[in-house]
């Protein structure tokens, strides 16, 4: 019997601060070290810190008021509830995401949308990279360095390969790291509302945006909220116990994300209303520039903000990077997950090269975020409905089957009603998604029909593909899940526990 050694802080085997030894291998039940509170206090980590904070000036760049924009921040973020649902699955299974995604499509079928996941981590990755980068070419510009592009080149080289510590490490690493940073992290944003409460305004800024507009920020606010980390849940809660406390567990992951990252939105969108351009900076400063040269805030604070806010992000891409390492592994690559970790540093410099020189932040992340919605949407509908219909269970021996014998294996590794479902998802999203890139007619008819006089469709992306794709699955897989669901229950009851 292992021996837990502290449970914030890891078991024997996956301790913080050495190599973990998992990948998306099952951990036994021995080795189940982690509580609801510590997956909460690990998201909390992740969730108070500066990308949520420009996320909310950029939703004032919508032309939003700032009340439209709090209530978007505030129902935005309730779709945290999706990534405490995605999260209850690890306990049981003992293992991640898109080994848990198997079942839905089929080994084989899993591969294809864990392959999106794969460029969804690193594209996650590259913003935080992008950030990083700027919040290094900022300071030396206060410090009266004049950067050109041979210091662009090796800030993003030396931002690389730091940001591949953590996630070496592993597990416990990252989870009691980011619990250490939000402490430190409240109080510096609570010293900038300090400064920001003279200057900020709910009124002199936009008066208001059209409906259409609306539920383009909309789609905006929850892509990059709760939707957007719902892949990444069970990731971090298959070292929870299978008992925990499936109400702790969604509580936790809620009050660890939604809370703090509403009330740091909100800043932004405030501090948005007396620094216009947050988010909009081009020549690979990301969109902290005119933050850093505005002359409401104090220089030494900006200066202090900007090293904080470093330090961070590093902590926050680990989170990223973790999840696309086990991801890679599931999509049936051969590698050890600290391999993998490398394999992603190596795509993630590529794109980060491109990104710095070649485009503005807020155009990078309007493209980043229509994309993810296209395929997150629809498979986050497919996955709880499937664990619904599997009666909230799976057999955790079978999900590490890849063979033609396993229980998931279905029709050559694919099932074919999450694959359709998936395909006739993403169309809908599509066919409703406002978008920065041109798209046919045929392909966006929904947006094109809704659009208001200065040409902008609405965009009802996010609930076409998560409507669409469930009542497809529904009416295609409920029999066949269901007598899969009772085979389930023979070998479960046929198993003998830990």
């Amino acid at each position: 019997m292992t021996t837990t050694i502290d449970s914030l802080d890891g078991s024997v085997e996956d301790q913080a601060f050495r190599i973990e030894q998992h990948g998306i291998d099952y951990v036994p039940v021995a080795e189940r070290w982690a509580s609801p509170r510590a997956v909460g206090g690990m998201w909390a980590g992740a969730s108070v810190q500066v990308e949520y904070f420009i996320y909310g000036a950029i939703l004032m760049s919508f032309g939003v008021s700032f009340g439209q924009a709090l209530a978007l921040i505030i129902i935005g973020n309730l779709s945290y509830f999706l990534l405490g649902l995605a999260s209850l699955q690890g306990p049981q299974t003992g293992t991640t995401v898109f080994s848990i995604n198997r079942a839905s499509y089929g080994p084989n079928g899993s591969r294809f949308i864990a392959f999106f996941n794969w460029i969804t981590q690193i594209g996650f990755e590259v913003e935080g990279l992008i950030l990083i980068v700027g919040a290094a070419l900022v300071l030396g510009i206060k410090a009266g360095y004049a950067p050109g592009d041979a210091s662009k080149i090796i800030y993003v080289l030396v931002a690389v390969a730091i940001q591949a510590v953590l996630p070496v490490l592993g597990h416990a690493t990252i989870v009691k790291t980011l619990r250490a940073l939000a402490i430190p992290f409240v109080i510096l944003f609570g010293v900038l509302l300090i400064f920001a409460i003279p200057h900020a305004t709910i009124h002199g800024v936009a008066h208001g945006a059209d409906w259409q507009t609306m539920f383009e920020g909309l789609a905006f606010t929850i892509t990059l909220s709760g939707l957007g980390w719902m892949e990444c849940g069970n990731d971090y809660t298959r070292y929870c116990k299978p008992d925990a406390s499936k109400g702790a567990i969604v509580g936790w992951v809620f009050l660890g994300t939604a809370v703090p990252e509403i009330l740091i939105m909100t800043l932004g969108a405030a501090i948005a209303t007396f620094i216009p351009g947050i988010g909009g900076s081009n020549h690979g400063y990301g969109s902290l520039y005119p933050f850093a040269t505005q002359s409401a805030i104090p220089s030494w604070f900006v200066v202090i903000f900007l090293i904080v806010v470093i330090v961070q992000l590093f902590c926050i891409n680990s989170l990223d990077m973790y999840s696309s390492g086990v991801t890679l592994q599931a999509m049936g690559a051969k590698v050890k997950r600290y391999q993998a970790v490398l394999i992603d540093c190596a795509v993630a410099l590529v794109i980060t090269m491109y990104a710095v020189f070649s485009s503005s932040f807020t155009t990078y992340l309007t493209d980043f975020v229509d994309l993810v919605i296209v395929w997150i949407a629809p498979w986050g509908a497919i996955y709880l409905v499937d664990w619904a219909l599997r009666r909230y269970r799976y057999v955790p021996a079978e999900l590490q089957r890849t063979d033609k014998g396993g229980l998931y294996y279905r029709s050559g590794g694919y099932y074919w009603p999450a694959m359709i479902a998936q395909l006739v998802g993403m169309y809908a999203a599509i066919s409703a998604l406002s978008t920065t890139f041109h798209l046919p007619t045929w392909l966006n008819p929904i947006t094109f029909y809704t659009h208001d006089s200065y040409g902008y469709g609405a965009d009802f992306s996010v609930f076409l593909g998560v409507a669409v794709a469930a009542l497809v699955y529904l009416a295609l897989a409920w029999k066949g899940v269901r007598a899969q669901a009772d085979e389930q229950d023979r070998v479960l009851a046929s198993t003998p526990s830990e």
